[in-house]
């Protein structure tokens, strides 16, 4: 039965550390675009958020042209998607190391530490990609995603315990 376990804990591992990899391969994959094709494809998705909130709220009349609302939107897009991306990448770089069997703190600085040299790494990546270049804010931004995913994970566990406990 121990025998069992083991190797379910290893598969856990090596699955939990398999989707950490697929993950930074999309993050670079995005990283690679050339800014026109980057800037082109946050531009699509502005214009969806545009289209789906203007559903729901009037917009402004003096700014309702969608590539008046897109020009001035973009650029915040493109930071949330920043947060979002490493937001995500916090949660499963964290589960990683608890599935690794590292607890506590540990886990929680070895994530953020993980985090933030892959998103330090990326930006200069993106020096080599056409009409791209570092960010140190996108550093920020990135860090602050991973640093709320993390919590948000840890807050998680300490409430399924919490109920475990109760139970």
């Amino acid at each position: 039965m121990q025998q069992i376990n083991n190797h379910k804990n290893k598969i856990a591992i090596i699955l939990s550390w398999m989707v950490v990899l697929l993950w930074l391969i999309l993050i670079f994959y995005f990283s690679s675009q050339p800014a026109v094709k980057s800037d082109g494809l946050s531009r699509k998705v502005t214009e969806v958020i545009i289209e789906k909130v203007g559903r729901l709220v009037q917009l402004d009349s003096e700014t309702s042209t969608t590539t008046d609302l897109v020009s001035k939107f973009n650029h915040i897009v493109r930071k949330f998607a920043h947060f979002g991306v490493y937001f995500v990448l916090g949660i499963l770089v964290m589960n990683g190391f608890r599935t690794s069997g590292i607890r506590g703190s540990r886990a929680f600085i070895f994530s953020l530490i993980f985090c933030v040299l892959y998103a330090a790494s990326d930006e200069v990546h993106q020096i080599f990609v056409s009409g791209r270049g570092a960010q140190v804010t996108d550093v920020l931004i990135d860090s602050f995603g991973s640093f709320v995913g993390i919590g948000i994970y840890k807050l998680i566990e300490k409430i399924k315990e919490r109920i475990k406990f109760r139970s």
